[in-house]
Order: structure tokens, then C-alpha cells, then sequence
């Protein structure tokens, strides 16, 4: 069943609306954001709220705060708040609570147009226990629910599910961006495009199962790269030196090698290494990696061989990096099909996480059909797994 959004609400003027967005962006050491693309991506949803008269209570997790509020001060919602309102144009508010009378007063004196950002969910012990009592505090903030954090979409949160729960019989919808993530990849799942490639990179074979499993039903090909490779190659009795691998996942890789069949595609050479931190010593080498060497990116004919199935296809799916590409001279291969993705007439979907923080860094976002904003939530969707907050938000 098809989920209500944004659009199906007809009249929100004088309304306060609660909007879960994901704002968990990276932060350096002293809690400066790095990249901003989570708070950019909420800005059409709240855009269309406040241009309809309503005003908004921005509510969020960032990190993983751990109770100690020194230690938690990079986590304060501040900095994503005062970012938020640069990128509006506009003064946002912001409480030093998640609940409680100052936070209701806050949130009961905005008037239209205006925006109150809470203090980060997490510093609230009932956020991640789901608590109900909780839950109902939040829930009698806003006179309308919107779920835009699509990268929570999978966790069972208060905010996620116990609050639009709590707020059944006002409307609960969908933002804008949790939309369109939802229309691609239903569009991905039901009835994709052929030939359709899938990209899968990262370091472990063991986190991507049911995704890898999910896309091997649907692909005609799947190109591997990053570290996943050699556990696959191991498994194959080929010798990867000293790269990195899961020894116990041996068995695991087989059978997904068993599976896929002819579909599952591995790397035909390789860029390796004495050591990490010695790219002088990089060198290609075809077939085995020799004892002592460490594979950190896919070789130059893999990069020619990926870049042609990417150019023949009607639709692909990219999930992990191809190589160590947070190092500069170990990113050709991320970065080169990242490249003709970018320049693909077909249907480019990149599945979030490092990817999504891959493409940022190249400065070839913009030129992808969809770059998902949630990593986990990506790949579980595609795997099938039904998210709870979802199930919370009202049918057409």
C-alpha cells in the first residue's frame, strides 16, 4: 500500500508540524560538520511546510552520545540548527531539551514560518528504549507528523514509531525525501530496466548477505570490488596475501559464489602494496595477489571491464567503495566508475553510506539519478525487511 506524503495534506496553513529529519551528519574532532548533505536533503520538505503557512519542530539523533555531557558536547544540536537556518534564509530556534515546559512553551509560542529545532533526541534515554510515556510528550508538539529520515527509517526509535503512534487520528505522512527514496526503490525492486548492474564494494562479505542475496534474484550482473573481493577470492582457493579478509566467511562467500553463478564478477587485476601507509610501493598485478602484498583497489583492465558494463546498462545499483579510496592513490577505481556512472544514460542509484560520502567528494552527486541518504535503511529495504516507523505513517 502506497503511504500518504506531504502532497496528499491540502491545508497545513496555522498547523505545527513535527518533522523527524535525519540530521546525523559527520563532525570533526571539535564538532564542526563536515559535509552537510543530510541537512540540505530536508530542506525541500521543510521549505514546502513553512511555505504553507505552518511552522515546524525539527526533531533528530546526531552520534552516539554516551551520557557524559562534556564528552557529549559535540553532539548539541546547535551547529546542524544554525546550518539549517543559513540554508533557509531564516532564524531557527533552537531548545537546550528534547521535552519538557520549556520545550511545549517553545514550541506552542511559533508562529507561522517559524522553526524550533530540539535538542539532540538521543540525549534522552527514551529515544532509543522506545518509550511510550516519552513518545507522548513529543507526540503533543506537533499537530502533524512528517517522517523525512529516511537513514532511521529502519530503527525502532521513539521518534520513528512510538510518536507517530502516539499520534494517530492527525495526519502522519512521509517528507519528500523519504518519497523519493521509496518510489526509486520500489522502482529498483518491482520491475527494473535490463541490463541491470549491480556495483558491490565495502569490506564485508557478512553485511550485505540478504542484500547481495536480494539483488542476485534481480541483476543480470554483479561487479565486485573493496575489500569483499578477496574473501570471495579465498573462497575460490586463490591466494590474496596479506589483504584483508574474513577467514570465517569462507563458506558464506561459496555459497553466495554458488548462487549468483555467472553473475557474480571479481576483479581480473589489482593494485597492491607492501604496506598501507607506502603507496610508493603500489603495482598492478593480474590473477593471484603474491604473498606479502595487500590488494587496495581494483586494477586498471577491472576499471576498463566495470566502466563497459556500466556504460551497456539500463539501470544500476551502487552500494560500498571499490577500493581504499579515503586514500588518495587508492581511489582510482571508486572514483573512475564513479565517473562513468556519473555520465550513464541510464539509471544511476547510489546506495548511501561511503558511496553517498564518495560521489560528495568527487563532486558527482548531482549527476546520479538518486544518491540514498541512508546507508542501513537502504540496504534493508532492498533486502525486504519491513520498517516499523513505516508501517505507522497513514495509506492513500
Amino acid at each position: 500500500m502506497a503511504k500518504k506524503t506531504l502532497d496528499d495534506l491540502t491545508d497545513l496553513r496555522g498547523k505545527r508540524v513535527l518533522v523527524r529529519v535525519d540530521f546525523n551528519v559527520p563532525l570533526d574532532a571539535s564538532g564542526n560538520i563536515t559535509n552537510d548533505r543530510r541537512i540540505r536533503a530536508a530542506l525541500p520538505t521543510l521549505r514546502k511546510i513553512l511555505d504553507a503557512g505552518a511552522s515546524v519542530v525539527v526533531m533528530s539523533h546526531l552520534g552516539r552520545p554516551k551520557g557524559d555531557p562534556k564528552k557529549d558536547a559535540p553532539f548539541r544540536m546547535d551547529r546542524a540548527a544554525a546550518r539549517l537556518g543559513e540554508l533557509l534564509g531564516k532564524p531557527v530556534r533552537k531548545v537546550d531539551e528534547v521535552v519538557g515546559a520549556s520545550v511545549t512553551s517553545a514550541a506552542q509560542s511559533l508562529k507561522p514560518g517559524e522553526v524550533l529545532v530540539l535538542e539532540n533526541l538521543r540525549f534522552h534515554p527514551g529515544e532509543q528504549a522506545g518509550d511510550a510515556a516519552f513518545a507522548a510528550e513529543l507526540a503533543k508538539l506537533g499537530d502533524v507528523y512528517v517522517n523525512d529520515a529516511f537513514g532511521t527509517c529502519h530503527r525502532k526509535d521513539a521518534s520513528m514509531v512510538a510518536v507517530p503512534a502516539a499520534m494517530k487520528g492527525k495526519p502522519r505522512v512521509v517528507g519528500m525525501l523519504v518519497a523519493k527514496e521509496l518510489d526509486i526503490l520500489d522502482r529498483l525492486l518491482s520491475n527494473p530496466p535490463r541490463p541491470f548492474v549491480g556495483i558491490l564494494g565495502g569490506g564485508k562479505v557478512s553485511d550485505k548477505i540478504g542484500f547481495i542475496k536480494a539483488l542476485l534474484a534481480r541483476v543480470d550482473r554483479v561487479l565486485i570490488g573493496g575489500a569483499m573481493t578477496y574473501t570471495f577470492m579465498k573462497a575460490l582457493g586463490h591466494n590474496v596475501g596479506d589483504s584483508r579478509l574474513e577467514a570465517d566467511k569462507l563458506d558464506l562467500a561459496r555459497e553466495l559464489l554458488q548462487l549468483g553463478k555467472s553473475k557474480i564478477e571479481l576483479p581480473v587485476d589489482h593494485l597492491v602494496v607492501d604496506k598501507i601507509d607506502a603507496p610508493q610501493t603500489a603495482r598492478v598485478v593480474e590473477g593471484d595477489i603474491p604473498a606479502g602484498a595487500i590488494g587496495v583497489d581494483i586494477g586498471p583492465k577491472s576499471i576498463a571491464k566495470y566502466s563497459e558494463a556500466v556504460k551497456q546498462a539500463a539501470i544500476v545499483v551502487w552500494n560500498g567503495p571499490l577500493g581504499k579510496f579515503e586514500d588518495e592513490p587508492y581511489s582510482k577505481g571508486t572514483k573512475e566508475i564513479a565517473r562513468v556512472l556519473s555520465e550513464s544514460k541510464g539509471i544511476t542509484i547510489v546506495g548511501g553510506g561511503e558511496t553517498a560520502e564518495a560521489v560528495e567528494e568527487f563532486g558527482l552527486a548531482d549527476k546520479m539519478t538518486h544518491v540514498s541518504t541512508g546507508g542501513g535503511a537502504f540496504l534493508e529495504y532492498v533486502e525486504g525487511t519491513p520498517f516499523a516507523a513505516l508501517a505507522e505513517i497513514d495509506e492513500k
